[in-house]
């Protein structure tokens, strides 16, 4: 699972849930991946981000990469600061881990890279 997957999904559709959102990352294998840089995604995919939710999970899995708490003010001029958040957005992979709810710690688990928020039928609100 990439940490471009990681921002967009949440655990609101479980009972009592009402944001769901961030999922914590418990990363068991991680995969670095090189990926063609393509400057142009990476400048129109920031704003899509919450740049906060996506610095943490980096963190959480140990792939900060040195980026910075806030989303700089030239980002879309410095090519170094983009070809930085690539790295973590699109080479950076778990491969096998875990995923947790906030509100209920329920666990979602990431097998072959791939996430598993699949319900129970009694979960579902």
């Amino acid at each position: 699972m990439k940490l471009l997957t990681h921002n967009l999904l949440s655990s609101k559709c479980l009972k009592g849930v009402k944001v769901g959102y961030p999922l914590r990352i418990v990363a068991k294998d991680v995969k670095i991946s090189e990926s063609e840089f393509n400057k142009e995604f990476v400048k129109k995919i920031i704003p899509k981000l919450d740049w906060k939710v996506f610095v943490n999970a980096a963190v959480q899995i140990g792939h900060s990469n040195d980026l910075s708490d806030e989303l700089i003010d030239d980002y879309e001029d410095d090519e170094e600061y983009l070809k930085k958040v690539h790295h973590v957005l699109m080479e950076v992979e778990i491969i096998n881990g875990e995923l947790i709810c906030p509100e209920t710690d329920r666990v979602f688990p990431i097998s072959a890279g791939i996430p598993n928020l699949l319900l129970n039928e009694n979960e579902v609100s």
